[in-house]
């Protein structure tokens, strides 16, 4: 099973990736926690990152392709993946499917989750109190949000028109949700 998994900061991407991952014996594969890995250990790619990350912006698509297409080339990936936080724009989608191509690994669905704005703001504030993300801090949220509504959800459309889009509320309980998307993975 290649899955995407797509939605809003805060709608529970990486958590219901965990769980389709384990679900489905797949690696989550979660470009923000590459990059994330690579600024707490100071890499040069994580110092790159990190100067976009600080300010609310994207990592630019040329590194974040790279890391993606080595990362879906590795060996616990040949049978199967659930990529999360990628593609978040059009020419990310373009690279993606070149990717998929040359791999000769046809991507099976994407999942789309949504919330209101409301429970995405309360989820990231709670996730910043927690975890300690300095990437989580209102005005670099405000700015992701608005890169998301601009860039990534016309992304669904494209998916929707392939006829490989699975829509599912991203609010409520975390077993109820995987549930939901798992029933409609069939």
């Amino acid at each position: 099973m290649r899955l995407l998994i797509m939605g809003p900061q805060g709608v529970g991407k990486g958590t219901q990736a965990k769980k389709l991952a384990e679900h489905y014996g797949i690696p989550h594969i979660s470009t923000g926690d590459i990059f994330r890995y690579n600024m707490k250990n100071n890499t040069p790619l994580g110092l790159e990152a990190k100067g976009y990350t600080d300010k609310g912006q994207l990592v630019p698509d040329e590194l974040t392709n790279k890391i993606v297409k080595d990362r879906l080339a590795m060996d616990d990936a040949k049978n199967g993946w659930i990529l999360d936080g990628y593609p978040r724009n059009a020419a990310q989608v373009e690279a993606l499917d070149k990717m998929l191509e040359e791999l000769g690994t046809p991507l099976d669905h994407v999942v789309a989750l949504d919330a209101d704005r409301d429970v995405l703001m309360k989820r990231i504030a709670k996730r910043a109190e927690e975890e300690g993300r300095a990437d989580d801090n209102a005005e670099a949220i405000a700015q992701r949000l608005k890169t998301y509504d601009e860039q990534t959800a016309p992304l669904l459309d494209t998916y929707k028109d392939r006829g490989c889009l699975v829509a599912v509320d991203g609010d409520g309980d975390i077993d109820e949700i995987s549930k939901a998307i798992i029933d409609k993975l069939g």
